[in-house]
């Protein structure tokens, strides 16, 4: 079953006001399997010295991180965020609405993104592959919003799958499709503002239990 738009149901934001942020109730060794996959891609990238691939994926993956924030502060001060992961469908939710196994993927999307372009991309296959991947991934998560466990709850009438391609998955696609084929200072300058943006918000907005 799909869903392309939140239903603003009452069940909707009971169920966004039950998620527990940080516990480890339903925690399980599924959490240190799937770090393990991760630690090992990237290993394997930078073993054989494709530098491109891991600027690729550091760079949605930054991106990816920054749009959590910004959901969780959304949430905070709105009442509800823009979108959710439900208590039951994950291990750990790390902030409102991104879970340990949906922030992980995020973590590979970037170097699969990359992967599927051909060897010397123009900046029109670039915007191409971006341009799909986010199509795949709106779809893909029309597909969870309608899920029995709701793997992603949507509260607000006008969110769905049109705004999240547009706003959010477009950004991620591009950044990890385009970044990687600068020049180096470049690349390092975008890694450089992004992560610390991330880890600047972190370690502002959780003591203060905003996220």
């Amino acid at each position: 079953m799909f869903v392309f738009w939140g239903d603003g149901s009452q069940d909707a934001k009971d169920l966004v006001d039950a998620i527990i942020v940080r516990s480890t109730d339903n925690f399980n060794w599924t959490f240190i399997f799937i770090l393990a996959v991760v630690f090992y891609v990237y290993w394997t990238e930078v073993k054989n010295k494709d530098y491109k691939a891991v600027v690729a994926g550091f760079s949605l993956y930054g991106v990816h991180w920054l749009y959590e924030i910004g959901n969780a502060v959304i949430g905070h001060f709105t009442g509800y965020p823009l979108w959710s992961v439900s208590n039951q469908s994950t291990t750990f939710i790390l902030l409102i609405g991104v879970c340990w196994e949906l922030s992980m993927m995020f973590s590979l999307a970037g170097i699969i993104s990359y992967k599927m372009l051909p060897k010397k991309p123009d900046k029109k296959q670039k915007l191409q592959g971006a341009l799909a991947m986010a199509a795949l991934f709106a779809l893909f998560e029309s597909f969870l919003a309608g899920t029995s466990n709701h793997s992603f709850i949507w509260v607000y009438r006008w969110w769905g799958v049109l705004p999240v391609f547009i706003t959010t998955y477009i950004p991620f696609f591009l950044a990890c499709n385009f970044v990687p084929f600068w020049e180096k200072k470049k690349q390092m300058d975008f890694l450089k503002i992004v992560w610390g943006l991330v880890a600047l918000c972190l370690v502002t907005l959780i003591p203060l239990g905003i996220i």
